[in-house]
């Protein structure tokens, strides 16, 4: 059985959202973002040490898997959406995680929303990524994501052409065999639709470029790691997106960007993609989740999720 689905009221349709645990009422409340062409099933292997303590709910952002039909034209959107899920299911200060552009989301959720926000735990994002020296979306996402990119205008004869191409990934393909290979695979058949011979990635070009836009340049999203008013924790991994020795964020780059005092850092070591999949990083990321950084831990995170 798969996690349960609940269909949110958002601007332009419904937000699909994931249950990927199950937990008693008045347990604590994360809400899971997952990062730029991804979707809500990445955060599986994190909800899997989260069950029965915690309530995860993961939405498929706008413009992917099941909210494919919905658009973005920035993070603003997906912003909105964050704010109209913690009102549709009742959250009184949930933990927001966020994964890549997820974090950046998170952190500008509770940036602009300080009242609705008890935690924030960044997941190898929120914090601006080195400049990239061009200013071609497509040029730069090709760069840093490579495969994942490429997909995005491919099509594919069936499921198994398609892992196949996730095989070939520096960093992910080697997961596929790993101890999170099953969920791995669940993951990224979750992006897939259409008939054999015809299949293709659900997630929108048009909405990844558009947020893309954002996290390169967009003066609010840049800032909201600075101006959040709720405890956070930023993770950041060893190796980048393709398996690059030096990850998105170094210890120098963290130190000069001069992150408030209750950001708490730590360093997870693992690739990008492995954040949410590597055992370590996953009890890590689990932990965090769990015990936000910050003086008022545990404070403003309980829930009665309806």
């Amino acid at each position: 059985m798969g996690p349960l689905t609940e269909q949110v009221p958002v601007d332009g349709g419904s937000l699909t959202v994931h249950r990927l645990t199950e937990a008693p009422e008045g347990a604590p409340a994360v809400v899971a973002l997952h990062s730029i062409s991804s979707n809500a099933l990445a955060w599986v292997p994190v909800a899997d040490r989260l069950d029965g303590r915690v309530h995860v709910l993961a939405p498929d952002m706008r413009g992917r898997a099941e909210s494919s039909h919905l658009r973005s034209t920035g993070l603003a959107d997906h912003v909105a959406d964050v704010h109209a899920l913690i009102d549709w299911f009742g959250l009184d200060r949930p933990v927001l995680a966020g994964h890549d552009m997820g974090a950046f989301v998170a952190a500008l959720a509770a940036a602009t929303h300080p009242q609705d926000v008890g935690a924030v735990v960044l997941v190898d994002g929120g914090l601006a990524f080195p400049s990239p020296g061009s200013f071609d979306v497509d040029e730069v996402l090709h760069s840093i994501i490579g495969p994942a990119m490429d997909r995005l205008s491919m099509t594919f004869e069936d499921q198994a052409a398609y892992l196949d191409h996730w095989g070939r990934h520096p960093a992910l393909g080697p997961h596929l065999d790993g101890p999170s290979g099953g969920a791995l695979a669940a993951y990224l058949l979750h992006d897939l639709a259409g008939e054999p011979g015809a299949m293709r990635s659900t997630s929108s070009l048009e909405c990844v470029r558009a947020d893309w836009a954002d996290l390169m340049s967009d003066p609010a999203t840049l800032s909201a790691i600075h101006t959040m008013q709720c405890p956070a924790t930023l993770l950041h991994a060893r190796r980048g997106p393709l398996a690059q020795p030096e990850g998105l964020y170094t210890a120098d780059r963290v130190t000069a960007a001069h992150l408030p005092p209750d950001v708490a850092v730590a360093l997870l070591e693992s690739d990008h993609y492995g954040a949410l999949l590597d055992p370590v990083a996953v009890d890590a990321v689990a932990a965090a989740l769990v015990l936000p950084a910050g003086p008022t831990s545990g404070r403003g995170v309980h829930t009665s999720v309806k």
